[in-house]
């Protein structure tokens, strides 16, 4: 679910640096997890894509590709106006988030 190879790449394996990504991601994944959710309550699907498609980069940082590959379903969705299927990959979108978070945390903490 989580794979940090890209991460240690990038840092060179400096432990702070890494840590520092990962706090950065928890910080702003969850706030822009939560406007998604509203961006589909107020069916403001232009906003949706252009947060869906904010999210991308650091979920790929974080190796998280599951989370990846829904951002970019919804992000198509969105494009091709196949709104209907949009709240259940968010819903997917959301647990897997919740899975990773609690993944990362773990990480945080045997550094």
């Amino acid at each position: 679910m989580v794979d940090l190879t890209f991460l240690e790449k990038f840092t060179k394996g400096d432990k702070n640096k890494m840590k520092r990504y990962i706090n950065m991601y928890l910080s702003v994944a969850p706030n822009t997890l939560e406007t998604m959710a509203q961006n589909i309550l107020e069916k403001d699907w232009d906003q949706l894509r252009i947060n869906a498609h904010s999210l991308k980069p650091q979920t790929d940082f974080m190796g998280i590709t599951e989370l990846k590959s829904l951002l970019i379903d919804i992000e198509d969705d969105v494009k091709f106006g196949k709104v209907g299927s949009i709240e259940d990959r968010f819903k997917q979108a959301r647990l897997i988030y919740l899975e990773s978070e609690g993944k990362l945390k773990e990480i945080l903490n045997g550094f």
